[in-house]
């Protein structure tokens, strides 16, 4: 996926986001959270990456809060909820669709209820 190969590293993670480039960023929330080295540390690159700048960074954050919920069955409510919430009304229609599809992961895998949101997503 990317630069991301088998056997890719924590430090491997931390040097695409030192180097801040979207098109390698785009890939750090999905492979740390598909198969999480630490949930702690997953969820917290999620969260660092959760209101980036850039469209495809962030739709990617909020989706790998949906497969945290599916692969490590934890997540800290307090701070990934408001988040994932505010994704479903993102300028962007590809942060909205993300955002749905985690909203419909963490609601089936931790049972959190989302508030009600319009959206244009189907």
């Amino acid at each position: 996926m990317g630069r991301f190969k088998d056997g890719w590293t924590e430090q491997d993670v931390e040097d695409v986001i030192a180097r801040g480039d979207p098109q390698e960023l785009l890939y750090v929330p999905i492979v740390v959270s598909m198969d999480p080295p630490d949930p702690d540390w997953s969820q917290e690159i999620c969260l660092r990456l959760a209101d980036h700048e850039h469209w495809n960074v962030r739709g990617n954050a909020v989706l790998g809060f949906g497969h945290l919920a599916r692969t490590t069955g934890q997540l800290d409510k307090s701070r990934v909820m408001p988040l994932v919430t505010s994704a479903l009304t993102d300028s962007n229609s590809y942060v909205r669709g993300h955002a749905k599809d985690a909203v419909d992961d963490i609601s089936h895998h931790l049972g959190w209820s989302f508030p009600s949101v319009k959206s244009d997503v189907q």
